[in-house]
């Protein structure tokens, strides 16, 4: 618990599937997938991944030169890479924006994430492929994604970071009355006056009951009869507390 941050530094399959990071049993089959997997980033890929940024849930229809013009706000682009299918060529509606200073990469991972282009509201964050040890991709079981409908989310990103453990006290011993001597004594003068309030509760009922059947063989209301039981009440509280 010493290590927990919001934002995860190594990328565990096992903890990313857990909303606080703490989980220590798979509880989905993406899981055991990607911890399976035996993944190495692409190779092929290029340019710096400190100085890159991760652009995801854009419009199908946004292109490259919509990219730059919005990105380029934040600072001079080196290279733009919009990944497409490499069949059909249509946009899977992600991309890859790198920066050539580290001070535009920092302002557009700031003020460009929910952002809206060609209204859809983005996604940003730092890459993360070649960045964060560990990496598994979406398609293997991995990733920060996820949907609530698929069983599958995913946390310790950006977009859904862990939530902050709750700490239980360790309640076994004072519920079992294990504890200090004052906790035992207490328990047991507690449990002396239950069964001291049910006994006079019993009691009071014995004497009620012949008084409500002479009631119903004069023939009483159920008012009189109810008004009558509330003085009987009133006067054994008043003998008690004498």
């Amino acid at each position: 618990m010493n290590d927990w941050a919001p934002i995860a530094k190594e990328y565990d399959p096992l903890k990313a599937g857990s909303i606080d990071g703490t989980d220590e049993e798979p509880h989905d089959r993406a899981i055991w997938r990607a911890m399976l997997a035996r993944y190495l980033p692409n190779k092929g890929v290029t340019g710096d991944p400190h100085l890159t940024l991760f652009v995801a849930r854009l419009n199908l229809q946004t292109t490259e030169e919509k990219l730059k013009e919005v990105f380029s706000r934040y600072g001079d682009i080196r290279k733009i890479r919009l990944v497409r299918d490499l069949v059909t060529g249509f946009s899977k509606g992600y991309a890859f924006i790198e920066y050539k200073e580290e001070r535009a990469l920092l302002k557009a991972h700031r003020d460009a994430n929910r952002l809206v282009i060609d209204q859809h509201e983005i996604f940003v964050d730092f890459e993360l492929e070649r960045t964060l040890k560990g990496w598994i991709p979406r398609r293997l079981g991995g990733g920060f994604g996820g949907k609530k409908e698929s069983g599958q989310l995913r946390f310790g990103g950006r977009d859904r970071p862990f939530r902050k453990p709750i700490n239980l006290p360790n309640m076994k011993n004072d519920f079992y009355g294990e504890g200090s001597a004052e906790k035992r004594n207490w328990s047991r003068e507690g449990t002396r006056d239950w069964r001291t309030r049910d006994r006079d509760q019993e009691r009071s009922r014995d004497k009620r009951w012949p008084e409500r059947e002479r009631s119903w063989a004069s023939g009483e209301s159920e008012r009189e009869r109810d008004s009558k039981e509330e003085r009987s009440r009133a006067r054994e509280r008043k003998d008690r507390d004498r």
